[in-house]
């Protein structure tokens, strides 16, 4: 789960973590009050899930209240990236002399978080990973014992060489990977860290992601879901308690298991589709699942084809064959759907399965396919 630069923000500061004064708006009169109340030159940033928001005219200087009421104007309701901002944070202007990143995420291969660094701030990390690698420095932090405050010290020395403000730096790595641990984080990042004129480490952006298997024990977090900020097929697929993402293709897949669904959208492209989502109706038999699934699918202009691939053993042929049913009498779907069930109640599927005459295929390699077959024939007519 996201949460916005301001969210972020507050949870920062609560830990202690210097932020600039700010507030969030949602008209230009807000803004201009909020300008007036901090009395400096301001920044204007909208609030949207999307990275480039400077770049997209996103992120503006104001001098005075009366520019930023003009640019708040401007700002709220233009798109960044096909979402609509619909709040701006108003806060302070820093006089910046350097700009560096802090960043922590969580590592699959070494099964650990890993804090990144790098007085190369400002900018995507990607960007400085793919142009100045050597100016990316990395920690792994054991997760019994937690990061230490000699290994915050050395990778603040990595970033500055005043001996105040690598204290100040290091005294914010060891907060962020707090908020990092305490928040149930995927990834939390600051950039830029800044140093004013004054002398200050401070951080001026915030982005935090959360994990959507803790949000259980984080009420408080869970509560700043921005559900418009959110893939609409997405909210509904959770709801539904289907595991779903939205790609860009246009074969789409109804699968049980992560890894199966993994397999066949690997399988799509090696014989030269794009899988048009990732869709995991996960171990439940029940036939309601596969109807919300479809409608998910089908909800999606891109789509040519629908594959559904089930390996039962938990999840039952015959109750996903059910759904099926069920979702051809409610949605008629219009574009082809190819079928493969194999495992517990097969053969009482192929039954079922009779009623809606689907093409129905034996093997893997057999449904993707047939499926990108009938893509191609979709969009040929």
């Amino acid at each position: 789960m996201k949460i916005h630069e301001y969210q972020a923000k507050e949870i920062l500061g609560a830990a202690g973590i210097p932020i600039p004064a700010g507030e969030i708006a949602t008209s230009a009169t807000e803004a201009f009050e909020i300008a007036e109340r901090i009395n400096l030159p301001v920044m204007v940033k909208s609030q949207v899930h999307a990275g480039g928001r400077g770049k997209a005219g996103g992120i503006k200087y104001a001098e005075n209240a009366e520019a930023a009421k003009v640019l708040a104007s401007n700002i709220i309701g233009m798109e960044i990236k096909g979402l609509t901002v619909k709040k701006v944070l108003v806060t302070a202007a820093e006089d910046i002399l350097s700009e560096s990143y802090v960043g922590i995420i969580l590592d699959r291969v070494s099964k650990r978080p890993i804090i990144m660094v790098s007085p190369a701030g400002g900018v995507d990390i990607e960007e400085v990973a793919a142009k100045t690698p050597h100016k990316i420095f990395k920690l792994a932090v054991d997760p019994e014992q937690g990061l230490k405050a000699y290994q915050a010290r050395n990778l603040a020395y990595k970033l500055y060489r005043d001996i105040a403000q690598v204290r100040a730096a290091a005294d914010i790595i060891m907060k962020l990977y707090q908020c990092f641990w305490d928040c149930d984080a995927s990834l939390v990042e600051i950039n830029p860290l800044i140093t004013n004129t004054a002398g200050k480490v401070v951080a001026i952006d915030a982005k935090m992601n959360i994990d959507d298997n803790a949000l259980y024990r984080q009420a408080n977090i869970e509560a700043m879901r921005d559900l418009d900020a959110e893939n609409s097929a997405e909210i509904e697929a959770r709801e539904g308690d289907l595991s779903f993402v939205k790609l860009e293709g246009s074969i789409g897949c109804i699968v049980n298991g992560a890894g199966l669904a993994m397999a066949t959208m690997d399988l799509v492209k090696r014989y030269g589709a794009e899988p048009a989502n990732f869709l995991d109706i996960g171990g439940s038999s029940n036939p309601r699942k596969v109807v919300t699934a479809m409608k998910i699918i089908l909800e999606d202009p891109n789509v040519r084809a629908i594959l559904i691939n089930i390996f039962g053993g938990i999840t039952r042929c015959d109750d996903v064959a059910r759904g099926i049913v069920e979702a051809f009498d409610e949605l008629q779907p219009s574009v082809p759907v190819v079928v493969r069930l194999t495992g517990t109640n097969a053969k009482e599927a192929a039954k079922i399965l009779a009623k809606v005459k689907l093409p129905f295929e034996n093997t893997l390699d057999d449904v993707v396919k047939k499926a990108i077959e009938l893509a191609q024939l979709d969009v040929a007519v």
